[in-house]
């Protein structure tokens, strides 16, 4: 009888490993698709229309980009955590929506670490300190100076954006006076920092490079790990002094948490996949932004500790925003 019954398990437990394989190696078999939580035009939606294409063709299947904008990007970034984990629900996450946006928001409805999985990096672009012509500084170390004698307007595109963040990491790791002006968005930010009415102002690169090409502003530092080939001349805030420092956005693909885990090889091989294609990387390069080469586990640390150091900024600047 206890044969039987053994015999009966183990016919139970194959055919239930033979179906799930059959899944696994049948996936994908219709449309998936690719949420941006953000509203059409923007920088994401860009990327996510791009990556769409290339990221069909590798995996056999269309990806039709789907925009669900709100409370900063969390409510895509929410609706893709708590849609079923088979492999058909994507989200082109980014700084702002699983780490930044998490960090400062009253209400978070998910959990950008446990309620997402992490697939793989896609690009970023490095944010940018500059400060109008006429400031009479060429280095950060020079502003530190400057800021001694006089608390400086530091323009950003919002309140809790990386941009708001940035400012209040840097007033921490050294010893720069200066107050965070929160803008309705970059550009009201970049026109008064144009007209002299702020002392600076942190953005991203790609959308200051031409006013410090022709050198209405000017580039005091980047703030990203490495300099862009995009501003080679301009050190990053690391070179100068500043141990440490990261502020880039970026983007990334993810996906529910708990994907089966040949599905999620499938999708981490796919990506690998779109982003060597080279007329996507160009539209990249075109966008002002850098592919952003990590593994998929590389990645997931990266963005768990990207969404705690911003908790930590959060917290002692005292910004929450209620939503």
């Amino acid at each position: 009888m206890r044969r039987l019954q053994l015999g009966a398990a183990l016919l139970c437990a194959a055919a239930v490993l033979a179906t799930t394989q059959a899944r696994a190696q049948a996936y994908p078999n219709h449309v998936l698709t690719l949420v941006v939580p953000y509203a059409p035009g923007g920088n994401i939606d860009l990327t996510a229309r791009a990556l769409a294409k290339p990221l069909g063709l590798a995996l056999g299947q269309p990806v039709v980009v789907d925009n669900r904008p709100g409370a900063g990007g969390m409510l895509g970034s929410a609706y893709t955590a708590h849609a079923a984990p088979d492999g058909y629900n994507l989200l082109l996450g980014s700084s702002a929506s699983v780490t930044t946006a998490p960090a400062v928001y009253k209400n978070v409805p998910f959990d950008p670490v446990k309620g997402l999985t992490a697939l793989g990096s896609i690009q970023s672009v490095a944010l940018v300190l500059t400060t109008p012509a006429q400031v009479p500084v060429k280095t950060y170390a020079e502003l530190v100076a400057y800021s001694q004698n006089r608390s400086l307007n530091i323009g950003t595109s919002g309140v809790g954006s990386l941009q708001h963040l940035a400012v209040e990491l840097m007033v921490r790791q050294s010893k720069l006076r200066a107050v965070a002006v929160a803008y309705k968005g970059s550009n009201p930010a970049l026109t008064d920092l144009l007209g002299g009415q702020i002392d600076g102002m942190t953005d991203q690169l790609s959308t200051s490079l031409p006013y410090i090409r022709d050198g209405r502003i000017r580039a005091v530092a980047q703030l990203g790990r490495m300099r862009s080939p995009l501003l080679p001349e301009v050190a990053t805030l690391v070179e100068q002094g500043v141990p440490n420092f990261e502020a880039v956005t970026f983007t990334g693909l993810f996906a529910p948490a708990n994907l089966p885990r040949p599905v999620e090889a499938r999708l981490t091989e796919a990506l690998g996949k779109a982003l060597a294609d080279p007329d996507l990387r160009k539209t990249f390069k075109d966008m002002g932004a850098e592919m952003m080469e990590m593994s998929q586990p590389q990645f997931a640390r990266f963005v768990a500790a990207d969404l705690d150091k911003w908790k930590a900024i959060g917290r002692e600047a005292k910004i929450v925003i209620d939503n």
